[in-house]
């Protein structure tokens, strides 16, 4: 008989039964709403030719419906007690399309997953700006980012007029959207706050590295003290004299602050950098 969570099926006794618990320091929150799950599956517009990278697959509750439509679910799992009930779980109803690898995430996507390859994931929301910026910044881009995070992280990465250092790095590399909000009841344990699915497209076309280099230093050197003006954080990587005339250059006030510019000020302050120093 499977042991597939559902929301008749307490996920608390699930985790007690199998000699397992949810860890806090892991951010461990199990989804276990099967309407939720599959609006996290339908997002990813999965067919039987794909290849899913799944991270914190904790349970299988998302896993084994993505088994179902994908060719191949690549799994990473922090907790190697999980990852090792999860292989035989697996094993257990005949999936053999699912590798589990044990191991952090952040340390394991440097892995070939393939050319076309996408991601969908229930993940923990100390990892949220980090992960995002690892899979976007990858060599070998997932075609599609389908995420579940905290719905005031999702809502200021997705609002048009946010200009935050979060918001404007995942714009420059992708256009977000929000999907589906969800509540902080649909988890075990219940979080303080309620989630968001998150759709994340990576632009197709990609900006030169040299470029994205040189705007990713700026974009951080003018967020290094976000209450300072923008001339005093940016005369940290070249002369005040230099820099002021930059900054006007860009059609911008030195006496800004990097939250009042859009990605589009950034860039322009990217492209006055580079003829300055050629």
């Amino acid at each position: 008989m499977s042991n597939e969570i559902s929301p008749n099926n307490n996920i608390k006794d699930q985790l007690t039964r199998s000699g397992l618990a949810a860890q806090k320091k892991l951010g461990q929150n199990f989804l276990h709403d099967a309407n939720i799950i599959n609006k996290m599956v339908d997002a990813g517009n999965i067919t039987n030719n794909d290849t899913v990278l799944e991270i914190g697959p904790g349970l299988g509750t998302i896993t084994k419906p993505l088994s179902k439509k994908a060719k191949t679910v690549i799994a990473i799992e922090k907790d190697s007690g999980i990852a090792d009930w999860l292989e035989k779980e697996l094993a257990s109803e005949d999936i053999h399309n699912v590798r589990i690898i044990k191991g952090d995430a952040l340390n394991e996507l440097d892995l070939d997953f393939g050319n076309n390859y996408k991601v969908i994931a229930n993940i923990p929301y100390y990892i949220t700006s980090h992960l995002i910026r690892v899979l976007l910044e990858k060599e070998n881009r997932p075609s599609s980012i389908i995420l579940m995070i905290q719905k005031e992280v999702a809502e200021r990465i997705c609002k048009k007029d946010d200009n935050s250092l979060l918001s404007i790095s995942v714009n420059y590399y992708s256009y977000p959207k929000i999907i589906h909000i969800v509540s902080r009841n649909c988890f075990h344990p219940k979080p303080k706050v309620d989630s968001a699915i998150i759709s994340i497209t990576p632009k197709e076309e990609k900006e030169d590295k040299s470029f994205t280099e040189c705007f990713f230093k700026i974009l951080k050197t003018g967020f290094s003290s976000p209450r300072k003006q923008l001339l005093k954080n940016l005369s940290q990587i070249g002369e005040r004299g230099e820099m002021e005339s930059l900054i006007k250059a860009s059609g911008l006030d030195p006496r800004q602050r990097a939250e009042t510019l859009s990605l589009e000020d950034w860039k322009k302050l990217t492209t006055s950098y580079l003829n300055l120093k050629n």
